[in-house]
């Protein structure tokens, strides 16, 4: 199995159970509380599950090499600003067991060795 194909695997696995679990399955009341603190007047039981939809179709693409390197971009980008969003209206959550610091961390990791590796001549990614 090639190193590209199992960190594709993981980062959508990342992506299809943060928006099918949290989300869309059993809406995390820390999901709730990020929604509301948004201020956007939609409510999460309408936008969580939305966004764990996309979520899922963005972690699809990653792992079944659909679109190119665009869902990896995609991917950094929104594991970037969700980071900074957290960290702005909840900084509390950034010290707790399980938070979002470790978890786009690294999805950060994986999105940047998928990029490094997919660049690489074929030879040399054969022996990776």
């Amino acid at each position: 199995m090639h190193t590209t194909f199992i960190c594709r695997l993981g980062l959508g696995f990342l992506f299809v159970y943060h928006g099918l679990l949290p989300k869309i399955l059993f809406l995390s009341p820390v999901e709730v509380s990020l929604v509301e603190a948004s201020g956007s007047g939609v409510s999460a039981n309408i936008a969580s599950p939305l966004a764990g939809v996309l979520e899922i179709v963005l972690g699809l693409l990653i792992a079944l090499r659909l679109g190119g390197k665009a869902p990896i971009y995609l991917a950094g980008l929104l594991l970037i600003a969700l980071l900074v969003y957290v960290a702005v209206l909840s900084p509390a959550l950034l010290v707790e067991a399980f938070n979002p610091v470790t978890t786009n961390l690294l999805g950060l990791l994986l999105c940047y060795l998928i990029l490094r590796l997919e660049s690489m001549p074929l030879p040399s990614r054969a022996a990776v």
